[in-house]
């Protein structure tokens, strides 16, 4: 029992294979032709041109794909039947002359379409971009699982972060174009929950999703030798609590090196919740990193090494999230 009451699973020596570095893709040059997606929910069309102008003022040639203003007539909340998200998904992604796929907005329903993918055909096209997060985290997963990609846990183009806030969109675009100047990661409200230093490979994104991913094909087997994201939006603590203690009694996060948390934008108070559960691992905890469904919000890489630093308050990339 741990001083709080939890039980919890020993957490070292682990025999999960640790997650590995992956492989970045190369970074944005003015004149790059991206596609906006929507592999979840439907956006509305003026919201998408918005977002659509300001990577146009970047410099970019971009193309929004069909569904990622359309709606399905069935399911209102997806963009467009399963096969129709996946296609445009995967044509954005198997094009040559694409060198980023851009999610419009998360919502639900990337993981109606996972299986609907040709892995081996994407996998051929090479290393490219892929931004957003909230739902897309299922997506991340499964392009870290099946194609060993870098991905950026980043604001979405139709979303109100992306289009009406500056500092969010500003780190966006220097990560794309000059990673070297989004190297260190920090907020004005980063604090230690559980103090220290770690290192290891980011993994994670929205809590929800990672526990849902949990035993799937596109899952992560493993959070072991990681530093882990975490987030999410508008859950009840009951809930938050059930997705932290299936990821502990699943035994994924034995051996993770560190945590890092972002927003609970909408949640009710968890911090209490996250140290109860989460402290008994014996890892760094850094509170309020700032980045998830926060009004502002910073772009995080999934799948590069990093130092966590608790008590500086800092996440900081050993190299630049592209190369």
């Amino acid at each position: 029992m741990t001083p709080s009451g939890a039980t919890v699973r020993p957490t070292a020596p682990t025999s999960a294979t640790p997650v590995r570095e992956l492989t970045r893709p190369p970074r944005l040059v003015a004149g790059d032709r991206v596609v906006v997606v929507s592999p979840s929910g439907s956006s509305p069309k003026d919201r998408i041109a918005t977002g659509v102008a300001m990577l146009r003022d970047w410099g970019l040639e971009v193309e929004v794909a069909p569904s990622a203003g359309a709606r399905s007539d069935r399911f209102g909340y997806l963009a467009g039947d399963d096969e129709a998200r996946a296609r445009d998904l995967q044509e954005a992604w198997c094009d040559p002359s694409v060198a980023a796929v851009l999610c419009a907005r998360g919502g639900y329903g990337v993981q109606r379409l996972l299986e609907h993918l040709d892995w081996d055909a994407m996998r051929a096209a090479g290393p490219k971009v892929l931004a957003g997060y909230s739902d897309i985290t299922a997506l991340h997963s499964a392009i870290a699982t099946h194609l060993g990609l870098v991905s950026l846990h980043a604001p979405m183009v139709a979303t109100e972060v992306f289009v009406n806030d500056e500092r969010s969109a500003e780190h966006l675009r220097l990560t794309l174009f000059e990673p070297e100047e989004t190297q260190t990661l920090s907020s004005d409200t980063a604090r230690a929950l559980v103090p220290g230093q770690a290192r290891g490979v980011t993994v994670g994104g929205c809590l929800s999703l990672l526990a849902a991913e949990l035993g799937t094909p596109t899952g992560l087997p493993s959070a072991a030798g990681a530093v882990l994201l975490l987030e999410d939006v508008d859950e009840k603590a009951y809930r938050i609590d059930g997705y932290l203690t299936h990821l502990l009694r699943s035994g994924w996060l034995d051996g993770v090196a560190g945590v890092a948390v972002g927003s609970w934008q909408g949640c009710e108070p968890v911090e209490e919740l996250v140290h109860d559960r989460l402290s008994a691992l014996g890892v760094p905890i850094l509170w309020d990193l700032g980045f998830g469904h926060c009004p502002s919000t910073l772009t995080v890489p999934l799948g590069v090494t990093v130092t966590l630093d608790a008590d500086a308050g800092t996440l900081v990339l050993d190299d630049p999230a592209l190369a």
